[in-house]
Order: C-alpha cells, then sequence, then structure tokens
C-alpha cells in the first residue's frame, strides 16, 4: 500500500510538473502565452483596458509631431502632395526627417534618400520578431507591414501575452498612422503662415522625437557605446561631406564597436 501510494504521488507530481511546462511555454513566442480568451484570462495577465490606454498615449504623443514634419517638408521645397505622400506611403517618422532635413541642407536628392531607406531598414529587423510574436494570417501580413515602426514594436514587445501584443499593436498604428498624416497635412498648410521654420526650432523636433525613443533602448555598454561612435561621426563629418552622407558613415559604429569588444573578450580569454 505505501509503494502504491509512492508509486501514485510521485506521477501526481511529473504531471503537475508537465502542466505547469506547457501553461508557461509556447513554441512559437518562447516565454510568451498565447491567451486567446477576453479580459484579462481569469485574472492572468494585462487587462485590455490598460493595454490600449498605453498604446493611444504613444500613438497620440508621437502622432502629434507629424505637424513639425509637415512644416519642415514643406519648408524644404517639397510640395503638398509631395509632403502628404511621404507621410502616407513610407509612414517611418526617422526617416522622413532625414529625407527632408538632407534636402533642406541642399543635398543631394539621391543621397538623401539613401540615408532615409538606410535608417529605414531596421523595421525589416522589426518585422522579424513582431512576426514571430503576433502571429498573424498569411494574408493580412502585407497590410500589418505598413505599421511595423518603432513605437509598434515598443508597445507590443512590452506586452505580457500574444492578445495583449496584437492589441497594443493595433490601436498604436491606426493611432499613429491617422493622427501622423492628419498633422501632416495640417502642418504642411500651415507652414506659410509659420514662415521659417529654424526661427520656431520646429526643425529639431523630429530628431528630438527620435532621440527621446532611442534613449530607454540603450541599456548596455555596447549598445551606448555604438550610439556614442555613431554620433561623433556624423556630427564630426557633417560640416566636410553632402548632406546625407553623414548619416551613412555613422553606420560604421556597430561594426567597429562590435569588432572592438570581440577583440578584447579574445584578449581577456587568452590571459586567463
Amino acid at each position: 500500500m505505501a509503494g502504491a501510494r509512492t508509486y501514485k504521488t510521485g506521477r501526481e507530481r511529473a504531471r503537475n510538473v508537465s502542466d505547469v511546462a506547457e501553461q508557461t511555454a509556447h513554441p512559437a513566442t518562447g516565454n510568451i502565452r498565447d491567451r486567446s480568451s477576453a479580459g484579462t484570462a481569469g485574472g492572468a495577465g494585462k487587462p485590455d483596458s490598460a493595454v490600449v490606454r498605453d498604446a493611444l498615449g504613444v500613438g497620440v504623443a508621437v502622432g502629434l509631431s507629424g505637424f513639425a514634419f509637415g512644416v519642415t517638408s514643406a519648408g524644404a521645397g517639397l510640395t503638398l502632395l509631395q509632403t502628404c505622400a511621404l507621410s502616407l506611403l513610407v509612414f517611418t517618422g526617422a526617416s522622413q526627417f532625414a529625407l527632408v532635413g538632407a534636402l533642406a541642407g541642399g543635398g543631394n536628392p539621391f543621397t538623401a534618400a539613401a540615408g532615409a531607406f538606410f535608417l529605414g531598414t531596421r523595421n525589416a529587423f522589426y518585422g522579424l520578431r513582431l512576426s514571430q510574436l503576433l502571429a498573424l494570417p498569411r494574408s493580412a501580413k502585407p497590410f500589418v507591414a505598413q505599421w511595423v515602426i518603432d513605437e509598434t514594436t515598443a508597445v507590443a514587445l512590452a506586452q505580457p501575452d500574444r492578445r495583449s501584443a496584437r492589441i497594443g499593436f493595433t490601436v498604436t498604428g491606426l493611432t499613429l498612422y491617422v493622427l501622423w498624416n492628419l498633422t501632416t497635412l495640417l502642418g504642411a498648410l500651415g507652414a506659410e503662415a509659420i514662415g521659417d521654420t529654424a526661427a520656431w526650432g520646429l526643425d529639431a523636433a523630429g530628431p528630438a522625437v527620435f532621440l527621446a525613443l532611442l534613449a530607454p533602448m540603450l541599456r548596455t555598454a555596447t549598445e551606448r557605446a555604438t550610439a556614442g561612435v555613431a554620433a561623433v561621426l556624423g556630427l564630426g563629418l557633417l560640416p566636410v561631406l553632402p548632406a546625407g552622407v553623414p548619416v551613412l558613415v555613422s553606420a560604421l559604429a556597430a561594426p567597429a564597436v562590435l569588432w572592438l569588444q570581440g577583440r578584447r573578450t579574445r584578449n581577456e580569454e587568452a590571459a586567463r
């Protein structure tokens, strides 16, 4: 009898461990659980209302900066149609500001476009991660891809489960897309009344927003060193290279810092 009880207890413990493992892991998302029910799934996870509130906060705060882009773009000589087309089709603030900033500085259009394109390639890497996290139907991915930007990625990755990530991504993307395009139109229309955008400091709004988004992401010493070297390269080469080229050269900071870090690691291992 005692042996039977011992066997039963061990079997129950094994079953409990298996149940816990299945509940806390998902083969497609690692430690992100897939919650299909509404609300908070019996109290676990984050309430949908909290996700929507956070997403709206990010979408509204960043979406309003589209006004600065509209003014800056019009001040750089782009027409109303060109300005609105950039926000509708490109929809990535850093690349848009980089493009109009280079054009305003007298840069070659092809060089300006190359710099903007390079900045936009980061969204492709965001898409790889979000594709696993959101696990959306294949038919929806071409439409959702337009919203894969810094803000939607940050909100989605901050959520505890797939349902919350989908809600956060959708609300942030929709709010930001609508507001960004609306304020771009208003900014472009109001550029003539405002006059010189540099006098108001609106030309600095884009870089300021980008830095505000970037700063919290620099958590490790390697990331901070890469950002510092990139800033030095970009600012140092600004007076001597055509507009748009310094941002391309500053990209060399990443491989340079990684190479130095790898070399230091190998030297430390060899000294042990």
